[in-house]
This record gives structure tokens, sequence and C-alpha cells, in this order.
């Protein structure tokens, strides 16, 4: 991918929507595994807990990266975004998070936390970065400060315009349907079965139908 293409920039919006739609969930872990601690500890709990949440991310999305060049297993990665994009549309449940009550608590609870939910966030940047770790990088960058400070602005943000919700599940379904035919394998196999002009529409429909299951998800 040349830098600073238009290829590069849709990308890096791509990624940009993922860690935005997709970073709410860690924000509420942050703020209520540092609740009850005080003022000076909620700071630095916050700090070295984000930023070992953040090594381990950067490691799994590097990881990630490296895994879906293998054959089918990116086309396996897509398949797997999928569920997690209409996920994004369903009615969640409140997810109580137990806080700590001291500073190392908070911090394990942080990294513990943020490594088991951060699969999607992965899954989704990887995909998006199409094999490139520069802009692995800059969506990792760019998603520290959304998730560090930006609990309360998301979810205003959510609240007030829920099409940015959709947008990010159709981004992520998009993403889905890049991976799987952009597999090696699965790619060349369905480029002989459909054709070029149908394969491309493949991460379309795949985008419009994850947003339609999780609206008939969200009606029900």
């Amino acid at each position: 991918m040349e830098l600073f293409s238009p290829e590069f920039f849709s990308a890096l919006f791509s990624i940009l929507i993922i860690d935005l739609v997709l970073a709410g969930d860690n924000a509420v872990v942050i703020a209520m595994a540092a609740n009850r601690l005080p003022d000076e500890h909620r700071k630095k709990a916050v700090f070295y807990g984000t930023a070992g949440a953040v090594i381990i991310r950067v490691v799994m999305t590097l990881m990630a990266v490296y895994l879906l060049s293998i054959p089918f297993l990116q086309a396996v990665g897509g398949i797997v975004l999928i569920p997690i994009a209409i996920k994004l549309l369903k009615p969640s449940d409140d997810k109580h998070i137990e806080a700590a009550d001291s500073l190392s608590e908070a911090i394990k609870t942080i990294v513990i936390a943020d490594a088991a939910m951060g699969i999607d966030n992965v899954l989704g940047v990887a995909g998006a970065a199409g094999g490139s770790f520069m802009l692995v990088c800059i969506g990792l960058i760019i998603s520290i400060p959304i998730v560090v400070g930006c609990s309360q602005l998301i979810g205003r943000l959510m609240d007030k315009w829920p099409m940015l919700i959709y947008l990010g599940a159709a981004i992520l379904g998009h993403t889905a349907g890049k991976m799987i035919v952009s597999d090696k394998a699965v790619g060349t196999y369905l480029t002989g079965l459909l054709g070029t002009t149908a394969l491309e529409a493949i991460p379309w429909i795949i985008a419009v139908a994850v947003c339609i299951i999780g609206y008939m998800m969200q009606k029900k």
C-alpha cells in the first residue's frame, strides 16, 4: 500500500472508526477498575494499566497482521469478524466490572480485561490495515487517547448519533468481506467461481447484511 495514497487514507479512516466504536467497552473497564482508588492512584492506574494494555495490543495486532498473510487464515479472520460486527448492533447487557481496591489490582484488571476484550479491535485493525505495519501503528497510537480519555464522550456520541454505531458495524462488515476475498487461496477460488465484478461486491453485500441483521435484532 503506497504511503499517503487514497487507499492509505481510506484504510486509516476505517481504522479510526473501528477504534472509535470498539473502544467504548474498554474505556468503561478502565474507568470502573480505577473507580475506588484515591485520585492520585487513579491516574497512575489508568496510565500504567493502559500502557500495559497497549503493549499487549501492539504484539497481538502485529502477530495478527503476520498470521493473516497465511492462506485461509485471512478468510477465517474475516468470517470471525462478521458476528463481531453484528454483535456491535445488538442491545448490550450491563457489564459489571468489579472496582479494584489497590493500585496493583486496578492495573492488573485493566490489562487483563483489555487483552480479553481487544480481540475484535485487533482483528478489525489488522484487516483494515491490509498488511501495513505503519497503518497498524498509527491506528494504535490514535486509539490510546480514545480509550484513556473519551469513555464518556464515546457513550454520548453513540447515544446522540446511533448511525455512528451502524457506520462502524458496516465498516467492520466491509473489512470482513475484504479479508475473505483478499485471502490468497479463497480469493483465487471465488474469482474463478464468481468473476472479478461479483467478487468486488461481496464486501459491500456483507456490510449491508450486517446492518440489516443488527437492525432486526434491535427491533426484537
